[in-house]
């Protein structure tokens, strides 16, 4: 897959770059931005390095492609290592559907990391599918990594949990900042899914939700890490990580979950507990 070069900037002596390329599952111009440690790259193409490993990092609620890069300091935590970090955008852009841009926490912005059902969404918010398939391809084809994990923040933790959830092989670990763990009980969720999956069958909604996966079964063998805060103000009506925690319990899904004092739903809070997701990710490739 081509993917083009729009900006870089170098930072730790490695390379914070951004990139788009034509997408086959969106149907439109995708945007990332990669992060790649301590190698000599190009200006005019992705570079090619000894770089194996990939985290891929999937954000929140109306973040694009740069929140994370720009905000969380994830290169000092990488520039030694042998991995690199992608961000791809949280949605396709550029489209004018139904209701897409009414509201923060649906379209534009907010592809929840699902494939679509519904009339319009179908054709290009396959988010879902975007990381599994696309994002995996450029980071191969283009980047010549070999190992993935995945992590993210609220619907980006959402993301990640499910992603990680249902494709074990794939993904090597998965960690999240204050996930988004029961989707089809929440108000952001049951948005969401209504719009993208409709309501004639709800039993497809929990194919997209972490806890009901787990419920059915789909426990990894690994141990899964998740920080929360616990003055987040979406805590008890949006995330609901409790449900995460008691089905994790009752299947046997081994999980680190750590309630943090005093910390809120912001960058911030990943910025101080950044280092021991990376060290998570790192120690297990």
């Amino acid at each position: 897959m081509s993917i083009s070069l729009i900006k870089s900037h170098k930072s730790f002596d490695g390379l914070t770059s951004f990139y788009q390329h034509d997408s086959s599952v969106t149907k439109t111009i995708m945007k990332f931005s990669t992060f790649i440690p301590n190698k000599e790259c190009s200006d005019k193409k992705a570079p090619k390095s000894k770089i194996k490993n990939a985290i891929i990092w999937l954000s929140g609620l109306t973040c694009t492609e740069e929140n994370f890069i720009a905000k969380s300091g994830i290169q000092n935590l990488l520039k030694d290592s042998d991995t690199m970090v992608i961000c791809p955008d949280t949605s396709p852009r550029g489209l004018q559907l139904a209701n897409e841009h009414d509201s923060y926490d649906f379209g534009s912005g907010a592809g929840f990391y699902i494939n679509a059902t519904t009339n319009g969404y179908c054709e290009h918010y396959n988010t879902y599918d975007y990381i599994v398939s696309e994002i995996t391809d450029v980071l191969k084809n283009n980047f010549d990594v070999v190992n993935y994990s995945i992590m993210g923040h609220s619907m980006g933790g959402h993301g990640a949990l499910v992603l990680g959830l249902r494709n074990p092989q794939l993904f090597k670990t998965v960690s999240a900042f204050s996930p988004i763990v029961n989707p089809t009980r929440c108000p952001w969720g049951q948005k969401a899914f209504a719009g993208y999956l409709g309501n004639k069958n709800k039993d497809d909604w929990c194919k997209f939700d972490a806890t009901e996966i787990i419920k059915a079964g789909g426990a990894r063998s690994d141990t899964i890490l998740i920080d929360q805060g616990l003055d987040d103000e979406f805590l008890q009506e949006q995330l609901l990580t409790q449900n995460f925690s008691d089905a994790c319990e009752e299947q046997g899904q081994q999980i680190r979950l750590n309630y943090r004092e005093g910390y809120d739903h912001s960058y911030y809070f990943i910025a101080t507990f950044l280092k021991e997701h990376v060290e998570f990710h790192l120690n297990n490739f």
